[in-house]
């Protein structure tokens, strides 16, 4: 199990939010706004996107905001899995 960390604006994997070895950006306003995500060539194919986007998914789901996914990695995970469908905002439309 990876060790992902919460940063200021990210959740991330490795020592530190500004050089990580993998990362999914958010802003956290009225909602959460996922526009980056970057899995370094070592973690690729280690689902390391998916977990992380479950982070974002938890923490949305905690302080009840839907997510706005910019991030086309994001938006196709989440369309394409009904389980997210109460964090998406306008239902995945």
């Amino acid at each position: 199990m990876l060790d992902i960390k919460k940063g200021v604006k990210s959740f991330y994997v490795g020592d530190n939010e500004e050089e990580p070895l993998a990362k999914m950006e958010f802003l956290n306003g009225d909602a959460i706004t996922i526009d980056h995500t970057f899995v370094s060539d070592e973690l690729r194919g280690q689902n390391v996107g998916k977990q992380l986007l479950e982070k974002i998914v938890s923490l949305a789901r905690e302080t009840n905001k839907k997510i706005i996914p910019i991030c086309p990695y994001v938006k196709a995970e989440l369309n394409k899995n009904d389980k997210y469908l109460d964090v998406l905002i306008d239902g995945g439309k």
